[in-house]
């Protein structure tokens, strides 16, 4: 009767686990989930289990899945994937080009030179697997970014534009992304961001990742507004000879 019990009460906990995260859904969008205990301003070499640091993400290097990033461990031109959290020193913005954009935590995914081979570089990236609301409009997100970087959605490549602008209580200058997901509304797919290999460093720097009903329409380049602006002249002088 005790072992009859036990697998119920074995069945029971699976079932509880399993209907805490609803199938498709996100998690930890906004990187305020990391449960690290903060040991002071340390730089170089401070990693920690990414379940711990990044709950619901998963890293790269790479093609190479990591099992651990860096907590306040930014790197001056190595490959990397970094939590940056309330004890990272500010001061250091203007070293490191990081700081956290909006609440306790920011992410920094960071591509340069392969930690056990200087001479080459990679691409590093977090992804998350998950549904798109089936009423998403747009995707938006914090960052900062230097170089290249790019957002992609079940291996569809997405386009992201400047909505607005403004700076962290660090003083990191950020600029609010947002792009069109219409498309895959009510599909589920992984969601990468990624820092792009280049022959410099590159690196963003993430936060505040939301799904909104709001649209995204890019502002019209200035050739277009010249166009708009050549033809709304041209219907005004038509319009004075007719009268």
């Amino acid at each position: 009767m005790k072992t009859v019990c036990n697998h119920i009460l074995t069945i029971a906990i699976l079932l509880s686990a399993l209907s805490a995260k609803p199938q498709g859904a996100w998690q930890n969008l906004n990187f305020e989930s990391a449960s690290v205990s903060p040991s002071g301003y340390q730089t170089y070499g401070t990693f920690v289990p990414i379940g711990s640091a990044l709950p619901g993400w998963t890293a790269y290097l790479g093609a190479g899945q990591i099992a651990q990033v860096g907590y306040n461990s930014p790197t001056l031109g190595t490959a990397t994937v970094s939590l940056i959290g309330p004890t990272w020193n500010s001061s250091d913005v203007s070293l490191f080009g990081v700081g956290i954009i909006d609440g306790n935590y920011s992410v920094v995914v960071q591509a340069g030179a392969v930690p056990t081979n200087d001479v080459l570089n990679e691409s590093a990236s977090i992804a998350q697997n998950g549904t798109v609301p089936s009423t998403a409009e747009s995707l938006q997100f914090e960052a900062y970014a230097y170089g290249s970087f790019s957002v992609s959605f079940a291996g569809n490549v997405l386009n992201p534009i400047i909505l607005s602008s403004g700076v962290s209580a660090d003083g990191l200058p950020y600029n609010l992304y947002g792009v069109n997901i219409s498309a895959w509304a009510g599909q589920t797919g992984q969601l990468e961001f990624t820092a792009l290999d280049e022959p410099y460093e590159s690196y963003l720097v993430l936060d505040d990742i939301t799904f909104s009903t709001n649209s995204v329409v890019p502002e019209p380049s200035v050739l277009a507004l010249m166009v708009m602006g050549g033809l709304a002249f041209g219907a005004r002088r038509w319009r004075a000879k007719a009268r």
